[in-house]
């Protein structure tokens, strides 16, 4: 199983529009995902996130059982911090919408984050 996390603002979910920057968005939609198939779709709130505290997402994502994140920007700080957990991050900086971005990650058509990609933090 494969349980995928998508920051995002307001309520998130399916419909939903995906946020800019993972620490600072308002929820997460948590998707889970069984034999290529969404099971259940969640919504977990993320906690308060200050300067210099941006491995506070990343452990509620890992208590949280995620496995997966599909971001549109990130620092190299985190990311680190995911690899760590054993949580694949995920690039799309194109898509606000978080449907497409969810089908395209069970197609395949999503590629993994490179160091070149990250941001210097503070974006949204």
């Amino acid at each position: 199983m494969v349980r995928l996390a998508i920051p995002s603002e307001g309520q998130g979910g399916l419909d939903g529009m995906r946020s800019g920057h993972f620490g600072h968005c308002d929820v997460f939609t948590c998707i889970d995902i069984e034999n290529g198939k969404i099971t259940q779709v969640s919504i977990l709130p993320n906690r308060e996130h200050v300067q210099g505290g941006c491995m506070v997402p990343v452990n509620l994502l890992a208590e949280a059982g995620v496995n997966a994140l599909v971001v549109g920007g990130i620092g190299m700080r985190p990311l680190m911090g995911f690899k760590q957990a054993g949580i694949d991050v995920y690039h799309d900086g194109v898509r606000p919408e978080i449907r497409p971005v969810v089908e395209d990650f069970l197609t395949g058509n999503l590629s993994k984050i490179t160091d070149d990609q990250v941001c210097g933090g503070g974006q949204r």
